[in-house]
């Protein structure tokens, strides 16, 4: 069965600048997905949408693919991951290739291993999934979510569990924002990644941390090092 892997990481991140290839814990962040997807033997080519050209020389020097730059229209702002994905098929379609499976692997996911690949890969075959992605469950239970109104003011989102014990609330679960495997045609047809037939794979709050700050950033880099310290002393 054909398998890609897509890794988007177009140039003009606002927030933190070259994000895509900012380096974390001394080499590129955009390396650590890229390792971990040829690591997994599953795929038959890994390659990286960009429309930028230093990024596309790190990726390769990686050992990553970038056989067309993205477009203009995909590289603003606005592009959603299905336009990317899309305009890759449809590149390489043109090019006489067709993949059965394909995982859009995020550029800043420095956590996500070959073995949350593979297993990942494994539950969308067996179960016959349109699309499997990594989970997270939430620290404290959503159920006890609180908002604030314009006086300060507090009210819960829910108050029928003002006096819910924690251990008895149902847990609730967030995209880790690592990966996405999917079949392709179903994605490219439906044009969305989540499907009403769309399974998980739970990893622990160790193992993942979303990177939108400056602040995020520096957090991902203790939590990994302490991460990979604690599986070095196993």
């Amino acid at each position: 069965m054909s398998k890609l892997c897509i890794i988007p990481a177009r140039s003009g991140s606002k927030r933190i600048l070259k994000k895509n290839i900012k380096p974390f814990l001394g080499k590129p962040i955009i390396a650590y997905a890229i390792e971990a997807a040829l690591v997994s033997n599953l795929f038959d080519e890994v390659m990286v949408s960009t429309d930028d050209l230093d990024i596309a020389k790190i990726a390769k020097k990686y050992g990553a693919t970038v056989p067309f730059l993205r477009s203009e229209k995909n590289a603003n702002d606005y592009a959603t991951t299905i336009d990317v994905i899309d305009e890759v098929i449809t590149c390489y379609k043109a090019k006489g290739k067709i993949f059965k499976t394909t995982c859009c692997l995020y550029a800043t996911a420095p956590f996500v291993t070959d073995k949350t690949i593979t297993s990942a890969y494994k539950i969308l075959i067996n179960n016959q999934f349109d699309t499997v992605f990594p989970v997270m469950n939430f620290s404290f239970p959503i159920q006890r979510a609180l908002k604030i109104d314009s006086n300060n003011k507090m009210k819960l989102f829910q108050p029928k569990h003002l006096n819910s014990r924690s251990q008895d609330l149902e847990k609730a679960y967030h995209d880790a924002g690592q990966f996405y495997w999917f079949y392709t045609d179903k994605i490219i047809l439906n044009k969305k990644l989540w499907t009403d037939n769309t399974g998980v794979i739970v990893i622990k709050e160790s193992e993942g941390q979303d990177i939108d700050t400056i602040e995020d950033w520096k957090l991902a880099e203790i939590k990994y090092k302490l991460l990979h310290e604690k599986k070095t002393t196993l």
